[in-house]
């Protein structure tokens, strides 16, 4: 790790107290000799996780609090927003992830010149509930895209700046942080990491999240492949219908030229009906396009509302520029 880098580490926290004091000094302690800010968002925790933030009163910590639960997405992204460091960091506030190997990630990051590096979790310590999905969706991502990354669920990652801010994230979006990274033409690497028993509070997964797990990883494959071209996707499905529809009327047509009677039959309420799916289909193909052109970051919004930010540090680098100054000077 370079004394001339800034550091932003991002951690998502919701309810968890007994971990919140716990993960500011275990990272305190990596960090040492090093310039840092831990940007710790609170997602309306209901019991003291933001008080231990407070009374640690570390100048290093920057406290975000939002208004509401918007879910880790959306935690993850508010502290993406708030990041200014020439690396930005993220790692679960449940202490599974060990910080102690956030030195390795970061030199192989500015070794290997990638954009990203994530933590490949060694002898898991969770339950099959979570670990099951996770396998289903790492084998879909792989047979699906040219991205080779074994955990996509590993919380823990070391991005560049831009990288980081590259990502919008959404939904559940954040397990799959790797393979929007990827997406968006990031090189990306993939290291083994330490993974640690839940010591304090209870797991936030649920088995509805896996159906929102896919749901999301159904979406981002689409986004792949059809969202600067939906027309693709909608007009081959409705000139597929619309041309079924007219092979079978031009079918019964002949039959009827032939003499027999072809008002009854449910093969021409069939073909009526694949032609106007057809046409529906191939015009909301159209109108979607035109939607694309006005998408969530033209109008540059976020899915989030901060009720406040509590910087910790009394002689904060606001400026990168500043900062090099000091660490020229001090190093």
């Amino acid at each position: 790790m370079d004394y001339k880098k800034f550091y932003s580490l991002v951690i998502p926290m919701y309810n968890e107290e007994g971990n919140a004091g716990l993960i500011i000094d275990r990272i305190d302690e990596t960090m040492k000799g090093y310039r840092y800010e831990l940007i710790l968002v609170d997602d309306n925790s209901k019991d003291k996780t933001v008080k231990e933030i407070i009374e640690k009163n570390n100048p290093n910590v920057v406290l975000i609090q939002l208004k509401r639960n918007y879910g880790q997405s959306s935690a993850m992204m508010a502290g993406f927003d708030y990041a200014s460091g020439d690396y930005i960091i993220t790692l679960d506030g449940d202490l599974q992830n060990d910080p102690v190997d956030i030195p390795a990630m970061v030199d192989l990051l500015e070794q290997g010149n990638y954009d990203l590096v994530v933590g490949k979790r060694q002898k898991r310590k969770d339950s099959s509930l979570k670990t099951i999905p996770s396998k289903i969706a790492n084998i879909i991502i792989k047979s699906s895209t040219k991205l080779n990354i074994s955990d996509q669920g590993c919380a823990l990652k070391v991005f560049r700046y831009e990288t980081a801010k590259d990502l919008n994230l959404y939904g559940e979006n954040h397990r799959f942080i790797s393979l929007m990274a990827h997406l968006n033409g990031a090189r990306i690497a993939e290291i083994p990491v330490r993974h640690h028993a839940r010591q304090f509070g209870v797991s936030k997964y649920r088995i509805n999240r896996t159906f929102k797990v896919i749901n999301d990883l159904l979406l981002i494959l689409f986004n792949q492949k059809y969202l600067s071209k939906p027309i693709y996707l909608f007009g081959n499905i409705g000139l597929t219908a619309f041309v079924l529809g007219m092979i079978i009327n031009a079918y019964l047509f002949i039959v009827k030229l032939m003499g027999n009677h072809i008002g009854g039959r449910p093969l021409l309420v069939l073909g009526v009906l694949l032609i106007f799916v057809g046409i529906q289909m191939f015009t909301t193909g159209i109108i979607i396009d035109m939607l694309m052109k006005t998408y969530y970051e033209s109008q540059n919004k976020r899915p989030f509302n901060v009720r406040k930010i509590t910087d910790f540090g009394k002689n904060r680098f606001n400026e990168k520029e500043d900062f090099h100054q000091w660490s020229e000077s001090a190093h």
